[in-house]
């Protein structure tokens, strides 16, 4: 009874070792675009402190203390939304493994292209970000954060059923919520 006993314990140990294994070599390593040799993401700034559109023409990653300098700083200001950016942002709350945001995600880099100047476009991965992710409460991704330069952000969730509606959906929304004049005309 007891050699039965520990060839079923040793036998049990090769599932488990198999599985642990295959566990730890799918994990993917986390793309890393906008970001410099140390994992943390670069925005390029002028002498004078301004981002430069030119040269900021791709959506940037954002990390929480990014956050709090270019967007808002929610710790300070924690009853009421002020707007720190220079331009109207679009914030893509995103992860790797999503395969919706893998689909919305050529389609903002084209968008920053187009906007470049007019509106920033941010990332935030809401897998390394989780705080973040818990202030807005986002419970499905992709989700979106349009932040215009006065008024309260709106938040927009999930995509349209194709990448060429799920473009136009973008541009609708950022000319209706992000560039729109005082009197609620497209610039």
């Amino acid at each position: 009874m007891i050699k039965i006993y520990m060839k079923m314990k040793k036998l049990w140990y090769l599932p488990m070792f198999l599985l642990i294994l295959s566990i730890v070599s799918c994990k993917g390593q986390p793309v890393q675009s906008e970001s410099n040799s140390n994992g943390t993401s670069e925005l390029i700034v002028d002498v004078q402190g301004k981002t430069n559109p030119e040269i900021n023409s791709s959506p940037v990653h954002l990390t929480k203390a990014d956050f709090l300098q270019l967007v808002m700083d929610y710790e300070k200001n924690t009853e009421k939304w002020i707007y720190l950016g220079e331009k109207p942002c679009l914030i893509d709350f995103y992860a790797d493994w999503c395969a919706p945001c893998r689909i919305t995600s050529p389609i903002l880099e084209d968008l920053a292209r187009d906007y470049s100047g007019k509106i920033n476009i941010y990332k935030i991965d809401v897998d390394v970000e989780k705080e973040l992710a818990a202030v807005f409460g986002i419970s499905s991704i992709p989700t979106f954060l349009f932040c215009p330069m006065e008024g309260n952000p709106t938040i927009s969730s999930g995509i349209a059923n194709t990448p060429e509606a799920t473009r136009e959906l973008f541009i609708k929304q950022i000319d209706e919520l992000l560039i729109k004049s005082k009197n609620n005309t497209t610039i």
